[in-house]
């Protein structure tokens, strides 16, 4: 006999998932060079990358029984990112560095690696080479495109739901359906 439980996850395959990583890794970068030694953002920061990422991990896993945990994480995911947002803009803002945005004219480049294939192999030299405002701003640039990404995720997770319905619709559907094939 089947199962009823369909085979979910794979939140590996999630370009989201992997530009969480790539966020968490270049938050852990940032926190750690150019935040001093006994800051609490330090914490902050990464554990706000750490939850992003986590968190879209755990709501993929637990779709298979919880459409709507499977919201909710990708939901505190994408919250968890937006406070991280805030960090990166608040370290702008407080050393009174430029926080770019449309105009500026490194805002294009930096927008479009954010959002190449090159950016999974060679993060890690590039921000190795980046200052402190040029690590700030790919990394909002990567939040901004993480947390759209969540929220058409979301999107299609609501979608999903009204169309397949949650886990105990299903398996009500899979046991009539047992009982009519086995009169």
């Amino acid at each position: 006999m089947a199962g009823f439980l369909p085979n979910r996850g794979g939140y590996r395959k999630l370009k989201v998932y992997r530009k969480a990583e790539i966020i968490y890794d270049i938050t852990f970068f940032f926190a750690n060079r150019f935040l001093g030694k006994g800051d609490r953002t330090i914490d902050q920061m990464i554990q706000a990358a750490r939850s992003g990422k986590q968190n879209i991990a755990e709501g993929s896993e637990a779709s298979t029984t919880s459409r709507e945990t499977e919201i909710k994480l990708t939901n505190v995911a994408k919250a968890s990112l937006e406070e991280l947002l805030i960090d990166y803009t608040d370290y702008l803002r407080v050393r009174q560095l430029e926080c770019w945005s449309q105009g500026h004219p490194r805002y294009e480049s930096m927008r479009r690696y954010a959002a190449s294939e090159r950016i999974n192999s060679d993060y890690n030299d590039v921000i190795a080479r980046l200052s402190d405002e040029e690590t700030a701003n790919l990394a909002i640039t990567l939040i901004q495109q993480a947390t759209y990404m969540l929220r058409r995720l979301i999107d299609r997770q609501q979608q999903q739901f009204l169309t397949e319905g949650g886990i105990r619709e299903q398996m009500t559907r899979a046991r009539l359906d047992y009982r009519k094939q086995n009169r």
